[in-house]
């Protein structure tokens, strides 16, 4: 795909929706690196009904930590992996506590030596609470960005140094959420809705559908 394609498919993007942002609810940076390290395999839905209920009781670090293991779980235990999950969560709410002084750090050093938060994880935090250039690749974003060819590539890692080198700077910051959206209503896995998707004439994938 060349580089008119790609700019001309995320000004679509940008039209359509020019202030992307998660599906996750939070209201600090906190809120959201929990939300995310609750969102593995799981849906934005399920972990939402959760956390609306945990953070009415505990969000801050200190809070969650003093629930203990067994107590947030009975928040988060209709989240799939919530017995591994609160784990990773009160050890990271501790270390939040006794390295960072309580506040979720903006680097992802820092971001993924804490328990629970892997690259993935750390991009949605850097991108979402702080503003800055980075690509979360999900299955949504892996398929869309092999299907479409905006950013071909074998694995995660490739996709993601694809698009932080093709996505033009402009669209950088937004990039990663209009991507995930395209993919959760629009590229679906099983058949795509192409016939009502704003980049069909754009898109190189061969096996489009009707519909």
């Amino acid at each position: 795909m060349n580089k008119q394609k790609r700019h001309e498919i995320f000004t679509r993007w940008r039209d359509d929706n020019p202030h992307p942002t998660t599906e996750l609810e939070y209201n600090s940076p906190f809120e959201l690196l929990i939300a995310v390290i609750l969102s593995a395999q799981a849906t934005d839905v399920g972990v939402n009904k959760a956390t609306r209920k945990l953070y009415l009781v505990a969000n801050t670090p200190e809070a969650i930590y003093a629930l203990g293991v067994d107590g947030l779980k009975e928040y988060i235990k209709t989240i799939g992996l919530f017995n591994t999950k609160a784990e990773n969560v009160i050890k990271t709410c501790k270390a939040l506590v006794e390295k960072h002084g309580s506040v979720v750090p903006d680097n992802r050093a820092d971001l993924e030596a804490l328990p629970g938060v892997g690259r993935k994880t750390a991009n949605v935090v850097l991108n979402t609470a702080f503003g800055q250039p980075a690509m979360a690749v999900d299955t949504h974003i892996f398929r869309v960005s092999n299907r479409t060819k905006i950013a071909p590539g074998k694995n995660v890692n490739e996709v993601e140094q694809k698009l932080m080198r093709f996505v033009p700077k402009e669209f950088l910051i937004d990039a990663h959420h209009w991507l995930i959206l395209h993919g959760r209503y629009t590229c679906v896995a099983r058949k795509p809705k192409c016939g009502s998707c704003l980049i069909e004439d754009l898109c190189e994938y061969k096996e489009k559908t009707e519909f």
